[in-house]
């Protein structure tokens, strides 16, 4: 009897799991969509899921993060857009390319380093800091590029957004190390881990030892910084800076999380999850569009889904606390 129990408690475990959840619904919709169209399982249809989602992927990880620590960034779409058009605007003034690169970094390093500083030393709130953030930087952005691209962007930056290495582009594997590096440290190492302690306990994780001001500090930065190197990326693969590219990624990132099972009270969350919720979005678009679904129905399937999550992440707070 015990060795029938066993086996049943593992799949309950397995099963019960966020990220295998996820899994078994990119599966039923893998099967359904190819079966509707069979350009969907094709090599050139993937290949255009994963570059979307090689924009996506890389900010829901620091989401993912700030989020496990009860953090916020909603300017995380502003960010990406500083990057590129902060390196664009670099290489047209003839600057190296490695520079104009290094340039864009630290200008996203900048803003994250700023809501860093104003959450954690001033104490505003996450939500009213970054919400007046990406009005800020979209605003300099404008000022900066005069409201239009930064266009002739020169082959040595592009191809870090345009080349290929084993006829997979590199924006691809630039994701694939992010999460997978992410993923590890998320699970393994004591510092990035403090960051539960804070996101369930902020008062106790002070008590205990944990410099919650700088991790929080740290969060943000990183965050920003995973957008620089998405807006670098796309920036390069498209060939031009826009300033209004990113509008509304925030919402897709943050959605992409809550879908993999973070909490917006903080203390839960995993970059695995993280990744497949940002799977799930990426291929639902996708789908859509190969079934002619107009753009406007899926922003408005993109919304749902949010509030979806949201009500989904609320249903399970309460019902945590009614058991303790």
């Amino acid at each position: 009897m015990l060795k029938v129990q066993k086996p049943i408690k593992v799949l309950k475990f397995i099963f019960g799991m966020r990220e295998m959840a996820l899994v078994l619904v990119l599966l039923v919709i893998g099967v359904i969509m190819s079966v509707l169209s069979p350009v969907f399982l094709s090599r050139f249809n993937l290949r255009a899921i994963l570059m979307a989602l090689s924009v996506e992927a890389p900010i829901a990880v620091g989401m993912v993060i700030l989020l496990v620590s009860g953090g916020l960034d909603l300017s995380v779409g502003s960010t990406l857009a500083f990057a590129g058009v902060a390196a664009g605007l670099s290489l047209n003034a003839g600057l190296p390319t490695a520079v104009s690169i290094l340039i864009g970094l630290l200008a996203a390093l900048g803003v994250g380093l700023a809501n860093g500083l104003l959450v954690a030393k001033v104490g505003i709130n996450p939500f009213i800091t970054t919400l007046g953030m990406m009005t800020t930087i979209r605003g300099l952005l404008l000022v900066l590029a005069g409201g239009r691209a930064v266009l002739n962007l020169p082959r040595s930056f592009t191809v870090i957004g345009q080349g290929t290495l084993f006829g997979v582009q590199y924006p691809i594997f630039v994701m694939l190390i992010v999460v997978i590096v992410g993923d590890i440290l998320m699970r393994n190492s004591r510092f990035f881990r403090q960051n539960y302690y804070i996101g369930g306990n902020e008062k106790a994780a002070r008590l205990t030892g944990i410099n919650v001001d700088l991790m929080k500090i740290f969060n943000f930065c990183l965050t920003a910084f995973l957008a620089g190197v998405a807006g670098l990326l796309i920036t390069a693969r498209f060939g031009s800076a826009s300033v209004t590219v990113g509008s509304g990624l925030e919402l897709k990132v943050i959605t992409a999380a809550i879908i993999g099972g973070a909490s917006l009270s903080g203390g839960e969350g995993s970059v695995f999850g993280a990744f497949l919720g940002a799977l799930l979005m990426a291929v639902l678009a996708n789908a859509l569009n190969l079934m002619g679904v107009d753009v406007f129905w899926q922003t408005l399937v993109t919304g749902v889904i949010l509030i979806t999550a949201v009500v989904i992440d609320v249903v399970n707070e309460r019902r945590k606390r009614g058991q303790q």
